[in-house]
């Protein structure tokens, strides 16, 4: 291009005939200068066509563009084959013809074209038509050569779509011989989202069948049926127990529940002795060996539990206090981080996890639901947990439930976490019928006096109170479902090895 703006007729001349058809000549009048100044004037850009297929035969081009650099620069230009490839050509002058078909391939812009290496802004910018690459080629560049390795089968991806399988009943976690068992893991599933509720109790507390009616059972189902299988009659008769080891069992909603049998036992102790089992060689006595089983278990779960749940039907025991305060002794110690990471890893207690705990006194009579013994209830065990770690208050509240409309939040000076649970319908059928019959017959027709909302009521607020429970975290690291499978079994076998454990049963001895 000459100084004054207008391209040399040579070069002008000898472009349009190599890079236009005969047929084509008309598009525009001869002579014209398409390089000049009326070239910013007279040019308006054209509509982009559709994505169809040109028409065989010869078409309408859009009108060529040619750059030239001054005369003093001006060389024997490139093939159109290397500007195309986008090769740096710093001496050479650069030759652009845009054609109208290459904007009507679909997925290429009319508006792409390579920038030209002239130090002012070129023409192209000035009309709007700036030469840049857009996004969407860009993430199909990338995406093309991974797009076989990032197709997911249809049915892989429904079947992670539908909810977990849910499990008909309970299943072993640690078995009567005190074994680990591994059968859990396959309904475990790689998600850190998951509450982790145990029992403890006396023998014939009822709590497999608190365990049932938390998780998938409700209470006007048959108790065969329930999850966690409770005492039939014919064991009740001859005082044994039903629950052997530690069962276990996780919901849809992923809260896993562990119930155990039950702590101090004298049917395990009586069919220890009279069927003659062998005693592990560290232990003397058969009743030290149950004692020892007992305490492993409240240990383990005092680990890897978030709430634990301390079932009595009596207000209480004070053996059982005893026999807490001595699990929380022996308890393994929550396994620290790396040493790199020791200092930062503490939390508020030291490090050292401990469990919400819920004392849950089943078949309550009503008149325990009085508001001035539930206070004397309360009071008693805040004094005996006092020098407890273990988190006994502060997370579940009865007054919260409008189980007692009247009293008010301040009513108890010390609230702990106890809930009375009352006795059944068809357990407690006969008293309310005696009630009603009285004097008139009329009486006979009204319900008994309860003291207390229905048991179902009574099992639903629990429930809910049990699921709103503060999800501490277990150890340093945040758990998966299976990464608790794996923890849990660490520390059960960490426990059965501990040596404080052992020292304690020699002194028992």
């Amino acid at each position: 291009m000459s100084e004054s703006g207008h391209s040399q007729p040579g070069m002008y001349g000898q472009g349009r005939r190599r890079r236009r058809r005969r047929g084509d000549r008309d598009a525009g009048p001869p002579g014209q200068n398409l390089s000049g100044p009326s070239r910013d004037r007279d040019y308006q850009p054209r509509e982009r066509r559709d994505g169809s297929e040109d028409p065989p035969g010869p078409l309408l081009q859009k009108t060529p563009i040619i750059l030239a650099k001054p005369p003093g620069e001006r060389v024997r230009g490139p093939p159109p084959a290397q500007m195309a490839a986008g090769a740096p050509a710093p001496d050479k002058p650069i030759m652009l013809i845009k054609a109208r078909e290459d904007g009507g391939k679909p997925g290429t812009p009319a508006e792409a074209a390579p920038q030209s290496s002239g130090s002012g802004p070129s023409k192209l910018e000035r009309e709007g038509q700036r030469p840049t690459q857009p996004v969407y080629q860009i993430q199909n560049r990338g995406m093309g050569a991974s797009a076989s390795s990032i197709v997911v089968d249809p049915v892989i991806g429904q079947s992670k779509l539908l909810p977990p399988e849910k499990m008909k009943h309970s299943i072993k976690l640690v078995d009567d011989q005190m074994n680990w068992c591994d059968s859990a893991m396959e309904y475990l599933r790689d998600q850190t989202d998951m509450l982790v509720v145990g029992v403890i109790g006396l023998q014939g507390t009822g709590k497999s069948t608190v365990m049932s009616l938390l998780s998938a059972n409700t209470p006007e189902e048959d108790q065969r049926g329930y999850v966690f299988r409770a005492q039939t009659q014919e064991i009740k008769e001859r005082g044994g127990n039903q629950s052997t080891g530690i069962d276990f069992y996780i919901t849809q909603e992923r809260v896993i529940f562990l119930d155990t049998q039950p702590i101090l036992s004298p049917s395990i102790l009586d069919h220890l002795i009279n069927n003659d089992r062998k005693l592990p060689p560290e232990y003397n006595l058969p009743h030290t060996y149950i004692e020892m089983q007992s305490l492993q278990i409240a240990a383990f779960l005092f680990t890897v539990c978030h709430v634990v749940i301390v079932v009595q039907d009596w207000f209480t025991d004070l053996n059982l206090y005893r026999f807490l305060q001595t699990a929380e002794m022996l308890k393994p110690s929550t396994p620290s981080a790396s040493h790199d990471s020791s200092g930062s890893s503490g939390s508020d207690d030291g490090a050292e996890y401990y469990p919400h705990i819920v004392f849950l006194q089943n078949k309550a009579r009503h008149n325990e639901f009085c508001p001035r013994n539930m206070k004397k209830m309360h009071m008693v065990v805040d004094k005996l947990m006092a020098h407890s770690h273990l988190k006994y208050k502060g997370t579940l509240s009865m007054l919260e439930c409008n189980i007692f409309p009247g009293l008010g939040r301040d009513y108890l000076e010390t609230e702990v976490n106890l809930f009375l649970l009352p006795l059944q319908e068809n357990e407690g059928e006969d008293a309310l019928i005696k009630t009603g019959s009285g004097t008139s017959p009329l009486f006979s027709f009204l319900p008994g006096y309860r003291g207390h909302p229905t048991f179902s009521t009574m099992v639903s607020k629990l429930r809910s109170q049990i699921l709103a429970m503060p999800r501490c975290q277990l150890s340093h690291t945040i758990l998966t479902e299976k990464n608790w499978f794996h923890y849990a079994a660490r520390i059960w076998d960490g426990v059965k090895k501990s040596s404080a454990l052992s020292e304690y049963s020699r002194l028992l001895s």
